[in-house]
């Protein structure tokens, strides 16, 4: 979310006459995951005023419908007289008869814990602020004060990027700014540390002990660090400082959100649990979108709109451009090691290079489907097996492509991205795709820039990894030995079959042989399966290349059909040593200067 903060200075020297709207809410009834919001808007100049419940969040694209978990709402002027109300549309509330203020109040249930939603329970009161305040549009540029009335009795402290007034009430110099600060209230452990005059910190909510929050947090600062030499200096957060709200708890859901000056990392694993090497990927995430969304800024997303679903084509690069660099920032950080990292990016290579959806659409169009997919719900069932992309993995490996290609004509994506914060980023000037496809033009020349754009951007053609990976060391290899069925299967308990889970891949052995999504397989050519056997290594037993017949259900009908079994298109990434060969100094050292490494 961006907000303009160029008044910002003189914006609070009138902070005094300023008309300013506020809130309250507690947490009384949390046992039961109830929140009690009061608020109130004075000096009103209109007879009529609409409010409303957000439709989406900061950082997501599809809609939530926040306003389903508001309930008991009152409406009333300033001597307490109850107001009429007219319900235009699920999600506002339209006011009219007032005496120049109008305060609310109603309850809220919450009771999920991530980037999205809100939750309230005895652990905590995790605000995300769209899914907990009703707000009015009109009164959008108005002052915005909050007061969280904690509950002392549990050990309750209040972390937020929001600028703290007293007590526990914090402002918002608006609305935008409001609703992008999320809130975590909770008996949490907080560090910090200083970096170029900034303040860093952690407010880390888990069962763990101290040790493990120090531990933790030396991790937290080696990302941080790592990630301010791509670009060579931190942003300039508004208050001074970023937080980190991370939430480690068996109740809360696994999520990331990137706001202004903080972000939301939430997840069920414990520090002590996995989630001392497993989550710090969320927060190298997260923290490279301080500069990579949060100000080197889409355009199609300026301004958010909290009444209606976002949709940005920029998204391959706002998301998936981080996600290239979330595990190369723990390579370099020494929280990865390169054997691992390079390995690590088969999953994602082979989702992306593999998918039939790349006959559909390019890079801009996936990410135009966000509205569809990020966190959306929906009853229908969809073919995203063999239509869609997530634009955080395409635009991740394209973010590869274009690093190796750079690096060599002597170049690297550090440097383009430094010289994109620079123009776009640091003055906070959105973007649109031709602005970054003339930014690599001007760093790396027009040849190159309109190559790369018009053959992996406005296409989907794929790049030469083979050669871009030997570049580095780095062997790229497609096994045949092993057999490929083209869906998700698993073997049913009784042993006696095993279940297609999810749609068949287009072009694959079951999508040929007329296998569907439900279909249980019995038996191929009448050998059964053994107890305890694995359906990969059930298939090893088939020659490839040789019609098989298949016995299975459908719908409880028993049938047969004829499949060919082929290798799987799967590839594998190795370092070069590791398989028997050496590389040449020249791979070596461009290795290192990818991987930051001695």
């Amino acid at each position: 979310m961006k907000i303009s903060f160029s008044f910002l200075a003189l914006f609070s020297c009138f902070l005094g006459i300023a008309q300013t709207n506020s809130y309250t809410i507690s947490f009384e009834n949390a046992a039961h995951h109830e929140a009690v919001v009061q608020a109130t808007f004075p000096e009103l100049k209109t007879d009529k005023v609409s409010f409303r419940m957000s439709r989406t969040s900061p950082g997501r694209y599809a809609l939530h419908e926040f306003a389903k978990n508001v309930y008991g709402l009152k409406v009333m002027d300033s001597k307490g007289k109850l107001l009429k109300v007219h319900r235009p549309n699920p999600y506002e509330w339209e006011v009219s008869g007032h005496d120049g203020t109008i305060k609310i109040e109603y309850m809220l249930f919450a009771n999920r814990g991530d980037g999205t939603y809100s939750q309230v329970d005895e652990t905590h009161a995790h605000l995300n602020i769209p899914a907990t305040f009703l707000f009015s549009s009109e009164l959008s540029e108005r002052k915005i004060e909050v007061t969280f009335d904690v509950r002392e009795d549990l050990n309750w402290k209040v972390a937020t990027q929001l600028p703290l007034v007293s007590g526990t009430t914090y402002s918002a110099p608006n609305l935008y700014y409001f609703m992008d600060s999320p809130t975590e209230i909770s008996d949490f452990m907080l560090r910090s540390f200083e970096v170029d005059g900034k303040t860093i910190n952690l407010a880390l909510h888990h069962n763990g002990t101290e040790a493990e929050a120090d531990t933790y947090f030396e991790k937290v600062k080696k990302v941080v660090l790592s990630e301010k030499e791509v670009y060579g200096e931190l942003p300039d957060f508004d208050y001074g400082s970023y937080t980190f709200l991370a939430c480690y708890i068996p109740n809360a859901s696994g999520d990331g959100m990137e706001h202004r000056n903080s972000t939301i990392v939430t997840s069920t694993r414990s520090l002590g649990n996995g989630g001392m090497e497993r989550n710090i990927g969320t927060v190298s995430h997260e923290f490279f979108h301080a500069w990579n969304v949060e100000r080197i800024r889409p355009k199609s997303l300026e301004p958010f709109d909290f009444e209606a679903a976002d949709m940005s084509g920029e998204l391959w690069f706002a998301e998936g451009f981080t996600s290239y660099y979330t595990n190369l920032i723990l390579c370099r950080a020494g929280l990865m090691s390169p054997k691992e990292y390079v390995e690590g990016l088969a999953g994602t290579f082979n989702y992306v290079w593999n998918s039939p959806a790349l006959q559909f659409f390019n890079p801009i169009e996936m990410s135009y489907q966000a509205p569809f997919v990020d966190a959306a719900t929906s009853v229908e069932p969809v073919n995203r097996e063999n239509t869609f992309i997530s634009y955080y993995s395409y635009g991740s490996v394209l973010g590869l492509a274009l690093d190796l290609s750079l690096r060599e004509k002597g170049l690297n994506l550090d440097d383009f991205m430094k010289s994109v914060w620079e123009t776009y980023g640091k003055p906070e000037v959105p973007y649109a795709i031709e602005n970054l496809h003339n930014a690599l033009n001007n760093y790396a020349g027009k040849d190159f820039g309109d190559s790369f754009f018009d053959q992996y951007i406005y296409q989907s053609e794929m790049p030469d990894y083979a050669s871009l990976l030997t570049s580095v060391g780095v062997l790229l290899e497609q096994p045949k030995d092993v057999p490929y069925l083209g869906t998700y299967v698993s073997m049913n308990a009784d042993g006696l079959g095993a279940s297609l889970l999810r749609n068949t891949q287009m072009g694959s052995p079951a999508y040929k042989a007329g296998l569907d999504n439900g279909d249980i397989i019995l038996n191929i050519n009448d050998v059964p399966f053994s107890e305890g056997q694995k359906f990969e290594d059930y298939l090893k037993q088939f020659q490839m290349g040789t019609p098989l017949q298949v016995n299975y259900t459908r719908f409880g009908e028993r049938r047969t059909t004829t499949m060919t079994l082929a290798p799987s298109p799967d590839y594998s990434f190795s370092l070069m040593e590791d398989k028997g060969q050496t590389p040449s100094s020249k791979m070596l050292e461009q290795r290192k200067g990818w991987l930051k490494t001695e």
